[in-house]
């Protein structure tokens, strides 16, 4: 953040939300909501001038619909669902224009419960509908294969990642038991569970266009009916999701992703400071010792002493299932053959996006400054 443009200010409300500056390869040029996003070369950065001239970004909200723009070479770079990696850039013309990458992605997909709701309040009953979800089953029916299981926030074989925390097999009877120490049970015989005369059925949300995410909230749906627990799944227009229901804290359960960065602070996502409307934590967890682990965590370089500390959050977060972490997907970006310099690594695609090219004979576009 800027000291010079921001000292004296409020940060929240600056001007630099929707302009903002910084010290990265491409510089901030225009934003049109809903449409793109632009950039331009920095000419000054520390490690040289980008190749590119500049980036577009555009915003497609909708999967099948940017999947047509990349085939027509309307824009040159997307990441893939599983079935669009498997099947449908399997033939001639992709392979001729286009190449395709995978590697572990830095994010996971989760089921998340608004812990407000008194029907989540018992972590037995998260526990639970943990043991209800079958993550194999997602990864090898949704991913096809290609993602592995969550266990927490951090990626698998990351120096943070905590290999050792409680995990949730799938087990139908394991889960009937926690949720009759819950006090749920069939009291009434009609294929539903209930307490105190609630029947336990919840509305499950998903964004709009996410097939992905649609297709996990519908196998979550069928192994939770098994249990007799009713879901509803509701999908939502992605502005909506997060505007309505998201940030007014208006859901029972979502299904959502977060991208992991590459330094593990958490504070964000899992303080309880950070509940409040629009923040990020609108799960609304709660607990001491997290809160007192983050703080320590992002206060120190010492690594081993953050290692500690995110172990144990992720030993925390294992017990208490506040999400059920379900799965980190393959990232399977393609980009058009034209774009040259791409090189794979453990840390990602972009690494070295700097050195990125299209060589003069290919070029398409003239990007001003």
């Amino acid at each position: 953040m800027p000291k010079h443009l921001l000292e004296g200010t409020d940060v929240t409300k600056s001007p630099l939300a929707r302009h903002p500056v910084g010290t990265g390869p491409y510089r901030f040029k225009e934003w049109k909501t809903g449409q793109k996003i632009v950039l331009v070369h920095n000419p000054d950065y520390f490690e040289g001038r980008p190749y590119l001239d500049g980036r577009v970004m555009r915003v497609i909200p909708d999967m099948a619909t940017m999947f047509l723009e990349l085939r027509a070479r309307g824009i040159d770079q997307m990441g893939l669902t599983p079935l669009q990696y498997t099947r449908q850039t399997e033939t001639r013309y992709f392979r001729t224009h286009f190449r395709k990458y995978r590697y572990l992605s830095f994010s996971y997909t989760y089921l998340g419960f608004n812990l407000q709701n008194p029907m989540f309040a018992d972590r037995r009953v998260r526990q639970a509908l943990a043991h209800a979800v079958n993550k194999e089953e997602l990864i090898d029916g949704i991913l096809l294969g290609l993602g592995r299981e969550a266990t927490g926030p951090f990626k698998p074989g990351t120096w943070q990642y905590n290999p050792d925390v409680k995990r949730y097999p799938y087990d139908p009877q394991r889960a009937l038991q926690l949720l009759a120490e819950a006090g749920w049970r069939d009291t009434d015989g009609d294929g539903i569970l209930d307490r105190n005369g609630q029947r336990f059925e919840f509305e499950l949300l998903a964004n709009q266009g996410n097939e992905v995410r649609a297709k996990t909230a519908e196998i979550v749906q069928r192994r939770l009916a098994e249990l007799g627990i009713s879901v509803k799944i509701r999908v939502i227009e992605w502005a909506a999701f997060i505007k309505e229901f998201i940030n007014k804290r208006r859901f029972d359960a979502v299904i959502l992703g977060w991208t992991i960065p590459m330094d593990p602070d958490l504070h964000d996502v899992w303080h309880s400071s950070k509940t409040g409307p629009s923040e990020l934590n609108f799960i609304s967890y709660r607990n001491d010792e997290v809160d007192a682990l983050l703080e320590k965590g992002r206060g120190t370089f010492d690594r081993a002493e953050r290692k500690r500390c995110y172990d144990r959050i992720q030993e925390i977060l294992a017990e208490d299932q506040p999400y059920i972490f379900l799965y980190v997907p393959d990232a399977l970006p393609i980009f058009n053959a034209r774009i040259r310099g791409i090189d794979p690594a453990p840390i990602g695609i972009g690494h070295n996006v700097i050195r990125w090219y299209v060589p003069k004979e290919e070029q398409k576009y003239v990007m001003a400054q």
